[in-house]
């Protein structure tokens, strides 16, 4: 097949072109990194140039002509998937749009949730509102005949460059040397949602059997772990393979979270004080969708990884978090005293 990825180097795309490189597919790439892993140079054709400049990105795609199945892993604005049907319309027989389960309401009718639930993200979590919007205008197209449309939605997809766990102010690795030094670890609520990851290998797989699947020619997929977590479990899980003390929660409500560090907690509000249970079987049967590497398993590659190449960030360069913990634990200690008094 001629295949084009728009973002082919990023944590789900790298190993999507990886895989797709083995089965003998002609692969074109459209990124806006310019600087380009060694591995890519000599069996994939490479496009350099900016999405967001419309007729540039419009003729550097029609230059190289016409793709079977074209997947776009960047798209995150309704003006992009704008752009997308604009230039791609009646060029390529299949598109692949990398979507989110973070599409789903946070409170559905029932669990696990698939793929007949109805999405509807919320204005106030913009990274999904607008993947809402996207969805919505590609099947827009699709329905006209424009291109068939296959959508999958990852849930948490990391790989060993990353922190393999998620906390309460967002991915970043120095809440690991929190971890492995035994110092307090902030944690949303009383940790007890529920949470999914996956490895992107098992991730990128359901990608790579889509690619000129007829069965996924308009079908939406789930495609996320299959362990079901707790922020409590996954945190100790961590600790574990770190071989560091059991992590000392400080328990916070999420909301206030929020409010305390609008920025850095926006997804304890929107997202992560929410349960994350998904049907994968859709996936399983049609793409032959796979959860292979445990989560443990995971994080031992993402700590050698990151251990390997000094990459845990020194948790002291962050003195607003030992702020909240130690303000949290006075005013803890504040109230418990005023309500107990006589």
């Amino acid at each position: 097949m001629q295949l084009l990825i728009i973002g082919g180097t990023g944590n789900i795309s790298t190993p999507i072109t990886k895989m797709l490189q083995g089965k003998g597919h002609d692969i074109t790439l459209f990124n806006n990194d310019q600087k380009w892993p060694e591995w890519l140079l000599h069996e994939v054709r490479v496009i350099t140039g900016n999405r967001k400049d419309l007729p540039l990105f419009k003729g550097q795609i029609f230059k190289n002509g016409n793709f079977d199945c074209v997947i776009d892993m960047i798209c995150f604005e309704p003006e992009d998937a704008g752009d997308d049907i604009a230039i791609f319309q009646g060029r390529t027989k299949q598109f692949i749009f990398c979507s989110t389960v973070d599409v789903y309401p946070k409170t559905p009718v029932s669990y696990p949730v698939n793929e007949t639930i109805k999405i509807g993200a919320l204005p106030s979590f913009q990274y999904a509102w607008k993947k809402v919007e996207c969805e919505k205008k590609l099947w827009e197209a699709h329905r006209r005949g424009d291109f068939n449309l296959t959508v999958l939605r990852p849930a948490a997809t990391y790989n060993e460059s990353w922190s393999p766990g998620v906390h309460s102010f967002g991915g970043q690795t120095y809440h690991l040397d929190r971890i492995r030094k035994g110092k307090p670890i902030i944690m949303h609520g009383d940790g007890t949602s529920i949470w999914v990851a996956s490895y992107r290998d098992d991730t990128a797989g359901a990608f790579v059997e889509a690619a000129g699947n007829s069965k996924a020619f308009g079908n939406v997929y789930n495609v996320t772990g299959d362990e079901l977590m707790t922020h409590n479990q996954m945190w100790r899980t961590i600790a574990r393979v770190m071989d560091a003390p059991e992590p000392a929660f400080v328990y916070i409500p999420s909301l206030l979270l929020a409010k305390l560090a609008p920025v850095e907690a926006e997804w304890c509000r929107e997202n992560f004080m929410h349960n994350n249970i998904f049907d994968n079987s859709k996936a399983k049967r049609d793409l032959g969708f796979k959860y292979t590497i445990s989560y443990e398993e995971g994080v031992r590659k993402c700590i050698t990884y990151l251990q390997q190449h000094n990459m845990i960030e020194n948790c002291e360069n962050y003195p607003f978090y030992d702020r909240i913990v130690r303000e949290w634990h006075d005013l803890e200690t504040e109230l418990i005293a005023h309500i107990t008094e006589k």
